[in-house]
């Protein structure tokens, strides 16, 4: 059974050019098939400070109501994936970005009003893993965001962690999984080529 690699990459890495190319260069350099996951939460409370939109954490989540789904779909599955996809192709390793929605690789239900009303969080349901398998097979690294849908036409704020470990397991049918939380510390993958 092949080995696949499902990474996930802590926000202070992302938030440093310096820390992130440097990461990437050694993602970049792992045999075999690989996936990345990458949230971005601190680039995203930036970007709604600067327009005065209140950001909300209750036990470091953060509450995510209209206004903040739209600058974290715009921070987590477009700024931060498309630059992540840019700089492992200058590196020479194939990548593709996604969301949860796109190949409805990763389908997601609004987490219930219990005590907290977290908005428009999600907690996964199931991983579709034939799209992302076949980009695997030919050798195309997936870089995966904290953003998915509801199959309804909602997206939805998902942690970073748990689509990580989902896809671990969705993927320890066809591949014996390596799951690595990459955070600050120093070349968290050179041990790991």
């Amino acid at each position: 059974m092949k080995t696949l690699k499902v990474v996930k990459i802590g926000g202070n890495i992302i938030d440093n050019d310096v820390e992130l190319i440097s990461f990437l260069k050694d993602f970049a350099s792992l045999k075999g098939p690989k996936i990345l996951v990458h949230g971005g939460g601190k680039s995203a409370t930036k970007l709604a400070n600067k327009m005065n939109i209140p950001v909300q954490m209750i036990d470091g989540r953060r509450v995510t109501d209209a206004e903040t789904l739209e600058i974290v779909t715009m921070v987590y599955a477009g700024k931060i994936n498309k630059n992540i996809v840019a700089i492992l192709q200058s590196f020479n390793c194939n990548s593709i970005g996604f969301s949860g929605a796109d190949g409805n690789t990763i389908i997601a239900k609004k987490r219930p009003k219990l005590t907290i009303d977290y908005g428009f969080v999600g907690d996964v349901v199931k991983v579709n893993i034939s799209v992302v398998n076949i980009l695997l097979n030919n050798g195309v690294s997936n870089i995966f965001s904290a953003i998915s849908h509801d199959e309804k036409g909602q997206l939805l704020n998902i942690n970073a962690d748990t689509i990580a470990s989902e896809l671990a397991i969705a993927f320890s049918e066809l591949y014996t999984v390596q799951l690595y939380y990459c955070f600050e510390k120093k070349r968290c993958l050179k041990k790991y080529r």
